[in-house]
């Protein structure tokens, strides 16, 4: 298999195998509208095994969302490349509130029943769990 370089784009490095896909629906990337490579399940001398996703795109490069990239894929690296080079590398942290990125599962929470804005805070870094701020139902991711 070959995968060739990108000219200019990103590249997010050592996505948890298998979860390149939750990762472009969560970034709110259309793969049937941009330009990308998923390199799925490969060698990884930290993980094992991990993902990778290249999007040859300039525009992707500048709105790449790090708190949900964090919240998604907390060990990926997000390269920036210019002129076919890595001009930059991103690490992405778990954000501390996120807003309109996961949804309450709570039926009798107010965000279910009326429109609001989903928001969740971080409640344990640890173990990556988000509490919701109207009901304090625990996030499922």
């Amino acid at each position: 298999m070959e995968v060739t370089s990108i000219q200019n784009g990103i590249i997010i490095d050592h996505v948890p195998a298998g979860t390149a896909l939750k990762v472009l629906e969560y970034l709110k990337i259309d793969p049937a509208k941009t330009k990308l490579a998923l390199i799925m399940n490969t060698d990884s001398h930290m993980f094992g095994t991990k993902d990778i996703i290249k999007i040859e795109s300039e525009e992707e490069a500048e709105t790449i969302d790090l708190d949900v990239l964090g919240l998604v894929a907390r060990t990926a690296t997000v390269g920036i490349v210019r002129g076919g080079k890595i001009v930059e590398k991103k690490q992405p942290t778990l954000p501390e509130h996120v807003v309109n990125i996961i949804k309450c599962v709570n039926p009798r929470c107010v965000t279910t029943t009326e429109p609001a804005v989903q928001m969740f805070h971080l409640v344990h870094s640890d173990r990556q769990e988000y509490r919701c701020d109207y009901c304090d139902e625990e996030a499922k991711l």
